[in-house]
């Protein structure tokens, strides 16, 4: 569907893809980090390997080499740091251990690099498979990052030896499930590691090995177990979607994006989840009040496109663009529909109000008007 209050305007379209960039570019830290939001009380001083590695990429198609290359450079010096703390876990794990979820590596770090003292819902495995495809992506287009082998070796051992454990999903919830957004996400990053020429090459043969071996476990796994009614569900033996599982699609691959399975997941996801062109995240969420999130929107987009689709595309970039604000700042969601809206007001007594900017919706939108071939030459 396609708001007529939109911007209509391509023109208005690029100017808000060059606003973005300045938000990114203007927000990244000395040390390559991404913050998640600059002001939100949650987010602030902290960078994700997911959303910095979304961020890099709408970065790195608008065309800027640099910055993500200081990103990238950062998450492999953080990694790389911990080189013997992921040893020691791996050891534990190949004695049969029980290994805490506290011991396990954060889903965030303090922007330079530091492990922080807020608690947080922490284990999630998507963030350093994410950082491993989006590390690949951008090499295709830039040129090889130096300095990033340690890191990107720590990561693919980190992966391949906890894949399969339960974790926390892209929303910090259900540590007790595996999600299949989560596991398309290390799938996508490990099959880099073992395929892309400046990943593989700081790897040993035998991580290789074990690298594609996930991979092909991982398939298996979500086609015997993570696929309900034609489509991806949200966790193993579960029936409901989440929008997150549009990245299984585009741009991770776990499904192509041409196949029943790929088209039926992401009509399952706009059916349940996109209201007059924006995406919720999942049909019980609360967070909020359950908005609709830019981001999920893009992803959405981002998948019509790679589908021939482009008038939905670009409507979808037309829905983000209408929820800037009058200075160009993306918010993390907008409360237009909210699905749960007497849940709204405990969140901003707690937090605030909503994360204003959140670069990872800008870090989105740069990859979809790229997509769509507004701004950036090369995909």
């Amino acid at each position: 569907m396609t708001d007529t209050s939109t911007p209509a305007d391509l023109g208005e379209l690029v100017a808000l893809a060059e606003a973005s960039h300045r938000v990114i570019a203007g927000h990244q830290a000395p040390s390559g980090a991404y913050p998640a939001s600059p002001t939100f009380s949650a987010y602030r001083g902290y960078s994700w390997f997911r959303d910095g590695a979304f961020i890099a990429e709408g970065a790195s198609r608008y065309g800027d080499a640099d910055g993500p290359a200081a990103f990238h450079r950062w998450c492999a010096d953080v990694l790389a740091k911990r080189t013997d703390q992921v040893d020691a876990l791996v050891a534990r794990a190949g004695r049969g251990e029980h290994i805490p979820v506290a011991d396990m590596l954060p889903t965030r770090y303090t922007i330079d690099g530091a492990v922080g003292n807020d608690p947080w819902w922490d284990f999630q495995l998507d963030g350093y498979g994410t950082w491993l495809w989006a590390l690949a992506a951008h090499t295709d287009r830039h040129g090889a990052v130096d300095g990033v082998d340690d890191g990107v070796a720590t990561a693919v051992r980190y992966l391949t030896t906890f894949w399969a454990r339960p974790c926390y999903d892209w929303w910090e919830e259900h540590v007790d499930h595996r999600h299949v957004s989560t596991l398309g996400a290390i799938r996508a990053g490990l099959a880099a590691a073992a395929s892309h020429p400046a990943l593989a090459s700081a790897l040993p043969g035998a991580e290789r090995s074990a690298a594609a071996e996930a991979v092909g476990a991982i398939d298996a796994l979500v086609l015997s177990s993570g696929v309900a009614d034609g489509h991806l569900t949200k966790w193993l033996g579960a029936a409901d979607v989440d929008a997150s599982l549009l990245a299984c699609v585009v741009p991770f691959g776990l499904v192509e994006v041409g196949s029943d399975l790929g088209r039926a997941t992401v009509s399952a996801v706009e059916d349940a989840l996109c209201v007059d062109g924006g995406v919720h995240r999942y049909a019980a969420d609360t967070f909020y009040g359950g908005g609709q999130w830019p981001l999920l929107t893009a992803f959405l987009g981002w998948n019509h496109a790679a589908a021939g689709r482009r008038e939905e595309a670009l409507s979808s970039l037309r829905w983000i663009a209408a929820q800037a604000t009058p200075s160009g700042e993306l918010p993390e969601q907008v409360g237009h529909h909210l699905l749960a809206p007497d849940r709204e007001q405990e969140w901003i007594d707690r937090w605030g109000t909503v994360a204003t900017p959140l670069l990872w919706s800008h870090g989105m939108y740069l990859t979809l008007a790229a997509e769509l071939g507004l701004v950036g030459g090369a995909r």
